[in-house]
């Protein structure tokens, strides 16, 4: 039996690779960005379904363990398979650096994150085929563009762009990680009911968690400077944003002694 780069799926990757999917990486990035803003601007209307706003009107309810793992898998497993599919680029320090950032992210959420939820809320079936939905595209829009175009001058990684997007990458998955432990420990074992967050960026704004994850991800793009990751952290602004409104609004009305000058998602600005 050959090596995966002999024949098979990764020659079908390689007479794939070439102008012609260039631009259609281009054009699934600017989709990407309305996609976004379409998404950020039902969430106005229609709240996301998942969590505390589960509903059976969405489909039948997928458990929150293997819900989390099956639809973030693929942005792990998708990279990863081009990248073993990868040559000159795939194979240059600098995108195995940004790519590791990238796959660090979701080998945590697909593979840790879920084996720390004690009793999570189960997950909408249609809520859960549009997030997997989303890991498949994403994986290949990030991993394609990190293992095939995406090129970059000697020294990279000593430059003031790498190393300022790769700390806020740092911070913001510290951010997003502390914040979830936080959510996850605010009942003691046996109690029900919500409770106010306290502490970390929680005495900032209401949806540190999404904050974290928005800093992580510009942090990624400032790392990568290419139109896939400005993508990405575009989205994921719109959707992460309007999310921690939803959140916000509903601490408000569910608690008075909410902090009324804790912020939605932006400490200090909004």
């Amino acid at each position: 039996m050959g090596s995966a780069g002999d024949g098979g799926v990764c020659a079908l990757w390689r007479r794939a690779e070439g102008p012609e999917e260039r631009r259609l990486l281009e054009l699934f990035s600017y989709g990407l960005m309305a996609m976004g803003a379409v998404s950020a601007l039902l969430l106005r209307f229609i709240p996301m379904p998942y969590g505390r706003y589960s509903s059976r009107r969405f489909g039948w309810l997928v458990p929150a363990r293997p819900a989390w793992v099956l639809q973030e898998l693929p942005s792990l497993l998708v990279p990863l398979g081009l990248a073993a599919c990868g040559g000159a680029v795939a194979a240059a320090r600098p995108n195995r650096v940004l790519l590791g950032c990238f796959l660090l992210h979701y080998a945590h959420r697909a593979l840790i994150f879920p084996l720390l939820i004690r009793e999570g809320k189960p997950t909408p079936f249609f809520t859960f085929v549009l997030a997997l939905l989303f890991c498949a595209f994403n994986g290949y829009l990030q991993g394609r563009s990190l293992t095939t175009y995406a090129t970059y001058p000697p020294g990279w990684l000593g430059g003031s762009r790498f190393i300022t997007g790769f700390l806020g990458w740092l911070i913001g998955m510290a951010i997003n990680i502390h914040s979830d432990h936080i959510l996850r420990n605010l009942r003691k074992p046996g109690e029900t009911g919500y409770k106010i967050p306290r502490g970390g960026m929680f005495e900032y704004v209401s949806g540190a968690n999404f904050f974290g994850e928005i800093l992580e991800w510009f942090g990624f793009a400032l790392a990568c400077c290419t139109i896939e990751s400005f993508a990405f952290a575009l989205c994921t602004l719109f959707i992460l944003s309007s999310r921690a409104r939803q959140h916000h609004k509903w601490y408000l009305e569910k608690f008075e002694d909410y902090p009324k000058d804790r912020k939605i998602v932006i400490p200090f600005l909004y």
